[in-house]
């Protein structure tokens, strides 16, 4: 699967000049970031650097009167994008795309993780500057987005704050959100298709599930890195006090 995965991966290197939605964009450069993991290859690290120069613009195009984003509106989706250069830091040291990674989510976090948990964007309407923000529908891609984005903002920076956020984000599908519902179904495995004014949606699509479920693998792969850092954390008060 992975040989698959790379010859899928590399015949759609030559049209990511083509990508025209900052979202599309957004997507390729996590991926292409997640393959360099694994494999050297300058030509990427120049498609990544070409990408990240687009959202960058965006940003600092859109950046203005405390609007901290890359649109003039928040829709789908938000996430992904500080995500992306959060992404692009890793690989780069790319200092520009870290200040404009976290200037961004602390952005979506004031209007989203509010009230004591997450409230993704509706999309009902959207956010747009100086206007109230749509509370429903609320889709589980957004808030698999969250997950993902306080997950490497963690990785990236070490601060256990944002794992906090990112568990909190995670109890959207278990009913900490505005009504008080879990969209994940203990009894099929799937998740609801959103949240609605007045209660779940109960079709559980492919989307949705998957949304649930990476969030969920992402969640207990934390749990093993605040583990390690708390058990060396120890470790090393231990040895102070020894000496």
């Amino acid at each position: 699967y992975r040989e698959f995965g790379k010859e899928l991966f590399m015949k759609s290197v030559p049209h990511f000049k083509e990508l025209k939605y900052i979202r599309g964009r957004a997507n390729t450069m996590i991926g292409i970031a997640n393959y360099l993991k694994t494999t050297k290859d300058e030509g990427l690290i120049h498609e990544l650097d070409q990408l990240a120069s687009t959202l960058k613009d965006a940003y600092l195009t859109n950046n203005k009167d405390g609007w901290y984003w890359f649109e003039s509106n928040m829709t789908y989706d938000n996430g992904i994008l500080p995500l992306s250069l959060l992404c692009h830091y890793e690989v780069t040291k790319d200092q520009e795309s870290l200040s404009i990674a976290l200037e961004s989510m602390n952005f979506l976090t004031d209007k989203t993780l509010t009230n004591g948990y997450l409230n993704p964007v509706g999309n009902d309407g959207w956010l747009y500057q100086n206007q109230d923000m749509a509370l429903y529908d609320q889709q589980a891609i957004e808030t698999m987005a969250m997950v993902l984005m306080y997950f490497k903002a963690y990785e990236v920076t070490k601060d256990l704050d944002y794992i906090k956020k990112m568990y909190l984000s995670y109890q959207w599908f278990l009913g900490v959100n505005s009504l008080h519902l879990p969209l994940y179904d203990h009894e099929t495995k799937g998740c609801g298709d959103g949240l609605q004014p007045h209660g779940v949606n109960r079709n559980q699509g492919a989307e949705s599930t998957l949304a649930y479920w990476i969030s969920h693998l992402v969640v207990l792969k934390a749990m093993e890195f605040e583990y390690e850092f708390i058990q060396s954390s120890d470790l090393i008060a231990a040895q102070k006090q020894a000496f």
